[in-house]
């Protein structure tokens, strides 16, 4: 499904990534663990097409290293970034719905999608009519999976998905992984996150990174 060859990006000339190799299957749950600063950010924003990679990066066999990240989402690519980023003056349906446009889905695939993401997280259609800007920061965090999950139907990206959370919301986020996972069971899904006790029982495969290459790759659970 996903596959980076000898990636190296560099931030105002500071090497984050050095000859990165990832593999990921399809159907797989990969946590993609590091510290700050060790590069988990900046591989999701690779395989988005936010960076100057320099090396390759493949979807689903297909070579989309200079693809623009606009076009990315119509390979059934979904990526929700740590830090929300929702549109405040647009409602939460809204929000979810955008990029379906950006894809150019049509109407009657953008509600059976909607439906699908209400159905793993129903919280969201009880807000659906509300401001973006009035939801909490752990709201917020559940309107970005919806908004991921959105396109995301190949491969879905969650960058530092429990930071921040309350006990509550995090038990209930790890729920509607798991709810997606009984909903959909080919999508990919690729978690990244600092403490790698969050995602044990999510993940089957472990990535270790430090300083931009992986370290360490964990067996498979069963």
């Amino acid at each position: 499904m996903l596959r980076i060859e000898n990636a190296d990006v560099f931030i105002a000339n500071v090497p984050i990534l050095r000859k990165l190799n990832v593999d990921i299957a399809d159907s797989d749950t990969v946590a993609l663990i590091g510290r700050n600063g060790a590069g988990k950010t900046t591989t999701l924003r690779s395989v988005m097409g936010f960076t100057d990679v320099r090396g390759k990066v493949f979807i689903d066999g297909q070579d989309v290293t200079r693809m623009k990240p606009s076009r990315r989402p119509s390979l059934g690519v979904g990526y929700a970034p740590e830090d929300r980023r929702l549109f405040s003056g647009f409602t939460v349906e809204e929000n979810i719905t955008l990029p379906g446009a950006v894809a150019k889905l049509d109407r009657a695939e953008v509600a059976a999608r909607l439906d699908k993401i209400y159905t793993i997280l129903p919280e969201l259609a009880e807000m659906a009519d509300r401001p973006a800007g009035a939801v909490s920061g752990g709201q917020g965090k559940m309107v970005a999976l919806g908004r991921a999950l959105m396109v995301g139907t190949r491969l879905l990206m969650l960058d530092e998905p429990f930071q921040g959370l309350a006990p509550a919301l995090a038990q209930r986020y790890a729920e509607a992984l798991g709810k997606l996972r009984d909903v959909d069971r080919d999508v990919t899904l690729i978690i990244t996150e600092s403490n790698p006790a969050l995602l044990k029982t999510i993940a089957r495969r472990t990535l270790v990174i430090e300083r931009g290459e992986i370290a360490e790759a964990a067996p498979e659970t069963a």
